[in-house]
């Protein structure tokens, strides 16, 4: 059995690495958490008595292996996306306030090019006699340390991404070959997959752990099916952009597109059926990986 938190994950790989089968415990029983409580020792409990039932049947992920290693490379990148974003609505926020002059001088300039301009505001001239300094001069070195924050992130994000694209090539390079599929959504996919992809029973198991098994809908003489609004929602967007893309450059998706709008379906309805699809092609893909050895 599996805990949540750092502790639980830490325990989960030291049991794996014993040989002890381990589960994943995603739900407690709300019924007995209302009437019981909640406290570490009733979620044990909880949780054996899920797994001596047979509720809780998923094998826990190993993280112990290339996938792991994505995993962390993905979290910086994250990081380093999220302030990259932040530091250019800041330089583009003080730009809205600085001088006129200053701001005619950097008018029309693209992005690029803005950020090379500000970057060469911070010289040492202007760091010399901070007492000096006016309002424009201290606007004019803000816009530049920004630029060079914005810089270093970018050149961090490329490096990332460099190392995450080595790492699909080497372990599952089948994935690059599949049209709409490219690094960064291969290694979204690997994640969710995790390092030991055996504990996937089926490909509709996969599916499901992706939100893109159909639930049922229907009422009366009306069948109907919809996109299911659970699972890993990241796998479940890796798998959109597989499918908009494939709308857009694979004839054979376009044509299957054709068909369905003419059999009466309306577009929502083809985007579950070709995430259903793309997710089946991914399985029999990632099933075809090795075990990692554990580290």
């Amino acid at each position: 059995m599996e805990g949540t938190g750092s502790y639980g994950a830490s325990l989960s790989r030291y049991l794996l690495a014993q040989g002890v089968d381990v589960f994943d415990v995603n739900w407690m029983d709300r019924a007995d958490r209302r009437r019981r409580g909640k406290s570490d020792p009733l979620d044990a409990q909880n949780a054996a008595r899920a797994v001596l039932s047979g509720r809780a049947s998923a094998r826990a992920k190993t993280g112990d292996g290339p996938v792991q290693i994505a995993r962390m490379y993905k979290l910086t990148k994250a990081s380093a996306v999220k302030a990259r974003t932040q530091a250019i609505n800041q330089l583009k926020a003080v730009l809205v306030t600085a001088d006129p002059v200053l701001r005619e001088e950097l008018a029309g300039l693209g992005n690029a090019e803005l950020f090379r301009t500000c970057a060469q505001f911070t010289d040492a001239r202007s760091r010399e006699d901070v007492g000096a300094e006016s309002v424009v001069e201290a606007t004019r070195i803000t816009l530049g340390l920004l630029a060079h924050r914005i810089g270093q992130l970018s050149e961090e994000v490329r490096d990332v991404e460099a190392r995450l694209t080595r790492l699909v090539e080497r372990h599952a390079p089948q994935l690059l070959d599949v049209v709409g599929i490219g690094p960064d959504t291969a290694v979204t996919l690997l994640i969710t997959v995790g390092d030991n992809p055996e504990r996937l029973d089926s490909e509709s198991s996969f599916a499901a752990l992706c939100g893109v098994s159909p639930v049922e809908r229907s009422s009366g003489r009306r069948q109907f099916r919809r996109l299911n609004r659970g699972g890993d929602r990241q796998a479940n967007a890796a798998l959109h952009r597989i499918v908009f893309t494939r709308l857009r450059v694979d004839p054979r998706t376009q044509d299957y597109y054709e068909r369905r709008i003419k059999e009466g379906k309306t577009r929502r309805e083809i985007v579950r059926c070709l995430k259903r699809y793309a997710a089946r092609e991914v399985f029999h893909l990632v099933r075809q990986l090795q075990p990692a050895p554990r580290s």
